[in-house]
């Protein structure tokens, strides 16, 4: 028998899927931003090209979850575009999802993970990043108008 959610590195043929189920929750409570539409329209340019990477999450075989690393430097990477289709919540998939590529984060190499979130609007994300190991640090520029919140994971040596 075969496990129902799996996460797998990201291919083209989930691109469609990457842009709706990430719209779906900006849309929700913010608005899309420029940098969020270059980078859901083309995950391949924006984040692959400079060695981020990107997990997918499938529930029987169909994929309804995200996450995203844009390479920043030497071993630093920004986690985004982390998101579960609406219809799927409740199943633990974002906590799976967060946990699983983290960990291959860090096979990869990554010495530490930072991210910016909202702490009106993803009080349920930002409780799950700190489940898995996130700490709140001082919130510089970032590039979207949404974030009010910055937050790190450092991986031991």
């Amino acid at each position: 028998m075969s496990e129902p959610i799996l996460i797998v590195d990201y291919t083209p043929e989930h691109r469609t899927r990457f842009r709706e189920i990430n719209e779906q929750w900006i849309v929700k409570s913010y608005f899309l931003e420029e940098e969020d539409i270059k980078t859901l329209n083309d995950p391949e340019e924006y984040i692959l090209k400079n060695g981020g990477k990107i997990f997918i999450a499938l529930y029987n075989g169909f994929p309804v979850g995200t996450c995203a690393y844009l390479h920043m430097g030497e071993r630093v990477y920004e986690m985004i575009k982390m998101g579960v289709d609406e219809e799927y919540r409740g199943l633990r998939i974002g906590r799976m999802i967060g946990e699983v590529s983290l960990e291959r984060m860090k096979d990869l190499g990554a010495r530490s993970i930072f991210l910016y979130s909202n702490t009106k609007g993803s009080e349920l994300a930002i409780q799950m990043y700190r489940k898995l190991g996130f700490e709140e640090i001082p919130l510089d520029n970032a590039e979207f108008q949404r974030a009010d919140i910055k937050m790190e994971l450092h991986f031991l040596p």
